[in-house]
């Protein structure tokens, strides 16, 4: 897969925060540990945050294939218009074993 995530020094606004948390107060820093709090909901919430307010490219490159994966069976219903996008990559790399 091809990547072309946004450049780190586009990414985020001049006080760190990433363009696709235009509605909270968190820097990048602040984004990426949500990420790994132990409880799976609270990581599923952050990672559907990306996935429905980042670029794809962006979305994979923060957060990588595993972990979207993983995440799929907690966001149903909740990525909106992007919902059929990911359902549909995500499958692909289920039968590609990424």
């Amino acid at each position: 897969m091809h990547l072309q995530p946004t450049p780190p020094e586009k990414l985020c606004d001049p006080d760190g925060r990433p363009y696709f948390l235009w509605d909270v107060d968190l820097t990048l820093a602040d984004y990426l540990r949500r990420l790994d709090d132990p409880d799976e909901v609270v990581r599923a919430y952050w990672i559907g945050v990306a996935l429905r307010q980042a670029k794809p490219d962006d979305a994979i490159a923060l957060l990588g294939p595993d972990r979207i994966v993983a995440a799929m069976p907690l966001l149903s219903g909740r990525l909106g218009k992007s919902a059929g996008f990911w359902d549909w990559l995500t499958a692909q790399w289920n039968r590609e074993g990424a």
